[in-house]
């Protein structure tokens, strides 16, 4: 019989659950290590991803989206695929339970799952989990480095309905930014096109208010932050904005996070990924070195 304990309470399950890295990273994170773990079981096992399917009375698709940490895990699923895995030792079976009651541990937000679009969710728990994230921004300041009353704009031109899921939508945005305020924060590194910096979003007191936190953020010792000017021409990413996010766990691959009108891409097959980057060091080789950024930003301030 397989064991329920507390894993802190259970020393074999807590040493096998060591395997998988820090408990503190957070359930997205925790999603895509044991994702990544059945994947590499269901390899070695010499088994499709069809075969595990029928084993849990799923599909294919499911089966894809709990390897790539996309969906909370069911126990009985995870002690199914390990027995089909041949995984029969207690202390690695007990480690990986638990790392699946973790995995199913709900974010902070959870609190906001009635407002936000579903194919969001998953973003918040990666940024939150990530060490380095690395943005372009072609239309919008990025959310990270959005006043509230930018974000509020923002978000009312988006359609997003009364007042009061205005106001949930934007408080939600600013609990994001709490991750900058950590101890050890992510690295933050955003190339902002001028375009989202002229454009007027909420009016000129918005606009002024937003550029001055600009001003401020570039002193933030986690940001860094640069300004791709009109006289840089075309560039590679005129096609529009993402998100590329780096995990400091070893087995988690990058993601990139391409955001559309109404779903979002998520990518994390290194040719896919690697495209991306290079796209991203060209950005940042157009774009004006970050000793400039603070006079630059000081100049569009004076134009609001």
């Amino acid at each position: 019989m397989l064991s329920s304990q507390d894993p802190a309470q259970d020393p074999a399950g807590e040493a096998a659950l060591a395997q998988f890295g820090p408990r503190t990273a957070g359930p997205s994170v925790q999603r895509l290590i044991l994702g990544g773990h059945l994947r590499r079981l269901r390899e070695k096992a010499g088994l499709t991803t069809e075969q595990a399917a029928d084993v849990i009375r799923g599909s294919h698709s499911k089966i894809s989206r709990m390897e790539h940490g996309r969906v909370s895990f069911k126990e009985r699923d995870i002690a199914d695929l390990l027995t089909l895995y041949g995984v029969t030792a207690p202390s690695e079976r007990a480690g990986v339970l638990a790392l699946a009651r973790e995995a199913n541990t709900p974010g902070w937000w959870q609190g906001y799952s009635d407002i936000l679009p579903h194919w969001l969710e998953p973003y918040f728990g990666l940024e939150a989990a990530a060490s380095f994230i690395r943005t372009y921004e072609l239309q919008f300041v990025p959310g990270l480095l959005q006043t509230e009353g930018y974000a509020r704009a923002v978000i009312r031109l988006g359609n997003a309905g009364n007042e009061d899921e205005v106001g949930r939508r934007t408080e939600a945005r600013m609990s994001r930014q709490d991750i900058l305020k950590r101890e050890d924060p992510p690295r933050k590194w955003a190339v902002i096109d001028e375009a989202a910096l002229r454009r007027s979003i909420g009016g000129r007191a918005i606009m002024q208010e937003q550029i001055r936190h600009l001003i401020a953020m570039a002193e933030h010792p986690a940001v860094t932050l640069q300004v791709l000017p009109f006289t840089a021409g075309g560039h590679p990413a005129l096609g529009g904005p993402f998100t590329i996010l780096r995990f400091a766990e070893p087995d988690l691959r990058d993601v990139v996070y391409i955001e559309q009108l109404t779903s979002a891409l998520y990518l994390d097959k290194p040719t896919e990924v690697d495209s991306y980057l290079e796209v991203m060091e060209q950005l940042c080789l157009q774009a004006e070195p970050t000793a400039n950024t603070t006079d630059i930003l000081y100049r569009i301030l004076k134009d609001c």
